[in-house]
């Protein structure tokens, strides 16, 4: 069957048998096994990757797939998400409508809620039936569908999800970068497509010539190199000429040049219009870029058609293959390519279309001295930063090179920029940025806000003393608009809050907070709020921070995490999760630290298994967005839960993962946290001689209950110390922990861990038992089961078995329910020599199989069988739908099952409980 320009609509699938059959077999494999699979289509353009990807969504849509084909454009390559909305708003029945597409791009605030709103919405529908998403010419997505697409396909793996992808051959380009991240746990095929054979070339020539093929023909069409397009183009050349025997139309081996001569001047010059625009155009757009009215191009128009050069759609013009744009393109010359690309740019903002819509054209038009393209850069780099900061930082970067230095505007758009750099994590570009901006001498105004914007770079770069020092320079300088004063003022407290003197961090947060309030500043006002909590914290004046933390969440959302944090340090953990159950779902709190204060919560009430995961996820999370913060904690946490179920391998892992993150953030808490960690396994390997040296380091960053991370261990350096006979170094930890209970009067944690290093210094079952009894209202069961192992230890030496048993009995209760089976064996030591008699060890969680699984796993497992989402898995057991995935793998990985189907089967087949 032939298409209106004569060519054959499987022209394309000749010699591509071998690669039909293999496609053919992943769709069934998703169908058969209802698991997820990935495809990648890579080839030389021409080579036959569209027609190969049309056939699979014709062959999809027969088998009862819900398709969504999208194809990215070269010079639409910027617009967040413009590529997968193509897939998701495809056909009659689209996986996203307008209207919900619509709502959540304008109602998102970060990349990871965003793709996880776009999962939900495949993961609805593949559970109705299995989902194709063909996206073609992938290497042109825009960045915030890179970052997607490598995200969705591990993500739905255990639905039947196909994704389809087709790129050129670029074995570092965005195509392998979504294969590589996919290929855990994925089904991933790579299908590369060479040149066709001689013979289904000849093939092709058949279909098209028919009995006009001859030895010349066949020997012209070996110029094609095996590529069907451009063989394709050839024939169509041939076959307006008439047969073999008429003279060959000159430029053949060239194809499309060839035709392209034969136009009429005026229908190429429209040609040229619409290549500058993009492959997909609009007539009235290449209308006011050709200076005719849109009726004044009918027969320019129908000519390119007529020609097989053009599509219509009856939205857009569209080049038949990239090809065709590219051969009209690149006859334009450089200089006038230039200037066409910044008209149009002007003529697509006249025309209503948003900033970013002519941003590919501003990058490729404008020139240094453009104002108005810098306009334009900047309008569209704030449009973006949400969602794609790297997108916005680049912008930025190219609006400071069009602006000659030391103009007024130079300085305004380098502050822009660095604040896009530094919310890209780019903050090494957005320190030398300002710092050539401040090279240039600029003017005490300009100065003030420099060092400002520079406040977020030197914090994230862990340099507080640098940051102090820029801002009491620029201060003391003077000349900064009120508002900038009151940020730098605000930066200086938030620097102090991270020194020796929290007194004076305090004093100057509340001068900062005052001159906030005073010029309405509201970012003043957050830096302000955000330094005193932190402060607050550092010093162990917990109910203070709570008020500071939650004071900053009412003023900006983002700092809900920390409103839960401090929560959990007054031992409110009902606050706590009642805030997570409640956490605003609209995208605009940080999913990687709400994933931290979950973890918080579940470590503080015992969850081993969930705080692990918690963990998990954040860190994989916090890599998606190249930000990494809690990465540190995260792996000393780890390796100490490791320590209490007994696996050292596993600890000693955790710490050398611990160690390679503090060195590329190097402050004084992540130190003292790995030294820590260092003390912990050097004495669960008998070494005390170096834990008591690890813990002399921590103190050597600051006092050890300075960092709050390591508040409730205090009570294991102190045996460590007593054990290793250094008395002074375990009556100097105790007099701290006395000290953060007396701040902390209403916080059971803080007075009965108090109590406890008393009562471990000095040997006093008395203020043992005591501490005992204030920890009963301790949410904190291992903190509880530590203080009831030492009290019954204390209590075997007096020869007091009877209590003793009673003591050592509860203690082991705690860890094992926990899951700290390590701590519970030696406890249960203590009470073997109590003459209690054993109670058994705990039998160790097999590796694979149904009691491989964690209790959260079994939960998430039994409701992903009943048909629930992760979104409704999560909202029923209050956690993130991103820690039910990193559950819903595990449990896939240990039962051995790939989909949602066959998880429901192994559970169907379970004894009833």
């Amino acid at each position: 069957m032939e298409r209106s320009d004569g060519s054959l609509s499987r022209r394309g699938l000749r010699g591509r048998e071998t690669e039909l059959e293999q496609l053919r077999a992943v769709l069934a494999s998703v169908v058969g096994t209802g698991s997820g699979a990935l495809v990648l289509l890579r080839g030389e353009p021409g080579i036959g990757k569209t027609a190969l990807l049309g056939e699979v969504v014709t062959t999809a849509g027969a088998a009862g797939f819900a398709v969504g084909l999208g194809k990215a454009d070269e010079l639409h390559h910027i617009v967040p998400l413009s590529s997968l909305a193509a897939c998701l708003l495809y056909g009659d029945r689209p996986l996203l409508s307008s209207d919900a597409f619509a709502d959540l791009t304008r109602h998102h605030d970060q990349r990871i809620w965003l793709v996880e709103r776009v999962a939900e919405a495949i993961e609805a529908r593949a559970a109705e039936m299995p989902v194709l998403i063909a996206l073609d010419d992938v290497q042109w997505a825009d960045p915030l569908s890179r970052f997607a697409l490598k995200q969705l396909p591990a993500r739905l793996r255990t639905s039947p999800v196909l994704w389809v992808l087709t790129g050129r051959q670029d074995p570092a380009g965005p195509a392998q970068e979504i294969v590589e991240a996919a290929e855990s746990g994925l089904l991933s095929v790579t299908v590369p497509l060479g040149p066709l054979s001689g013979t289904a070339i000849g093939q092709l020539a058949d279909d098209s010539l028919g009995a006009a093929v001859d030895e010349r023909v066949r020997q012209l069409l070996d110029g094609a190199g095996g590529n069907p397009f451009l063989a394709v183009e050839m024939l169509t050349g041939l076959r307006t000429t008439g047969p073999s025997g008429e003279p060959v139309p000159e430029g053949l081996v060239v194809g499309v040049r060839g035709r392209l001569r034969s136009l009429d001047p005026s229908t190429l010059r429209f040609l040229q219009m619409g290549a500058v625009l993009g492959r997909r155009f609009g007539l009235l757009e290449a209308a006011a870029l050709y200076g005719r009215p849109s009726a004044g191009l009918l027969a320019e128009l129908e000519e390119a058609v007529r020609a097989g050069l053009l599509d219509d759609d009856g939205d857009h013009l569209v080049f038949r293959h990239d090809l065709l744009r590219q051969a009209v393109y690149v006859d334009i010359p450089p200089s006038a390519r230039k200037a066409l690309h910044r008209e149009a740019a002007g003529h697509l903002v006249a025309a209503g279309h948003r900033p970013i819509d002519a941003v590919s054209h501003i990058l490729r038009g404008a020139r240094p001295g453009d104002d108005e393209a810098v306009t334009l850069l900047r309008q569209a780099a704030d449009d973006v930063l949400s969602v794609t900061p790297g997108l916005a930082a680049d912008l930025m970067t190219r609006a400071l090179e069009l602006v000659p230095p030391g103009r007024p505007l130079w300085y305004d758009v380098g502050v822009q920029a660095i604040v896009c750099l530094t919310r890209a994590g780019r903050n090494r570009e957005a320190l030398e940025t300002g710092d050539r901006l401040l090279a240039a001498r600029p003017p005490l105004e300009a100065f003030g806000r420099i060092q400002a914007a520079l406040g977020g770079t030197l914090w994230n770069l862990d340099v507080a003393e640098e940051l102090r020092r820029r801002a009491e320079t620029a201060l003391a300088l003077g000349g900064a608009a009120p508002e900038i004063e009151a940020r730098l003022t605000a930066l200086r407290a938030l620097a102090l809050s991270r020194g020796e003197d929290l007194g004076a961090a305090r004093e100057a947060g509340e001068s900062a907070l005052r001159a906030a309030i005073e010029t309405g500043d509201r970012e003043a006002h957050v830096l302000a709020l955000f330094g005193l909590g932190e402060s607050a914290l550092n010093a162990g004046a917990n109910a203070v921070a709570l008020e500071r933390f939650t004071a900053l969440s009412a003023v900006e959302p983002a700092f809900l995490p920390e409103k839960i944090v401090a929560h959990q340090h007054m031992d409110d953990f009902e606050a706590g999760r009642l805030l997570l159950r409640t956490a605003d779902d609209g995208g605009s709190v940080p999913q990687t630290m709400l994933l931290w204060a979950q973890a918080s919560q579940h470590l503080g009430l015992g969850d081993l298994d969930d705080a692990e995961a918690d963990l998990v996820t954040m860190e994989r999370l916090e890599n998606d967005v190249h930000i990494c913060v809690q990465q540190v904690n995260a792996r000393v946490i780890r390796s100490w839960i490791a320590l209490l179920r007994g696996d050292r391998e596993a600890a000693r892992h955790q710490l050398t993962a611990a160690r390679e993150r503090r060195a590329t953030k190097p402050n004084p808490g992540n130190t003292a946290a790995v030294r820590f960690l260092e003390a912990l396994i050097a004495d669960d390997e008998g070494n005390t001689a170096l834990a008591l040296d690890r813990i002399r380091q921590v103190q050597q960053e600051g006092p050890f209950m300075r960092w709050r991370l390591l508040r409730t261990w205090v009570d294991s350096a102190i045996r460590m110390a007593l054990s290793g006979a250094d008395r002074a170094l375990a009556e100097d930890l105790a007099a701290q922990a006395e000290a953060h209970g007396a701040r902390n009067p209403a916080v059971p944690t803080a007075t009965g861990i108090a109590v406890q290093a008393a009562g471990l210094v000095r040997g006093d079952l008395t203020l043992l038992e005591r501490a005992v009894a204030l920890l009963e209202e301790s949410p904190r069961p291992l903190v509880r089961a530590g203080a009831q192992a030492d009290l019954g230890r204390a209590l075997l030496t007096a020869d007091r078995e009877t209590e003793a048993k009673a003591a050592l009995t509860r203690a082991h209760g705690l860890f094992a329910e926990s899951g700290a089976h390590a701590a519970a064996a030696r406890v249960q030591r203590d009470l073997d020599r109590a003459g209690a008699g054993s109670r058994g060890a705990a039998t160790p969680r097999p590796v694979q199989g149904w009691e491989a699984l964690t209790a959260s796993e079994k939960k998430i497992a039994r409701l992903v069988a009943a048909g629930h989402t992760n979104r409704s898995a999560a909202d029923l057991l209050v956690v993130s739908p991103h820690t039910v995935n990193t559950h819903l793998t595990s449990a896939f990985r240990k039962l051995s099952v790939n989909s949602r189907v066959q998880l429901a089967h192994v559970v169907m087949a379970l004894p009833e409980d």
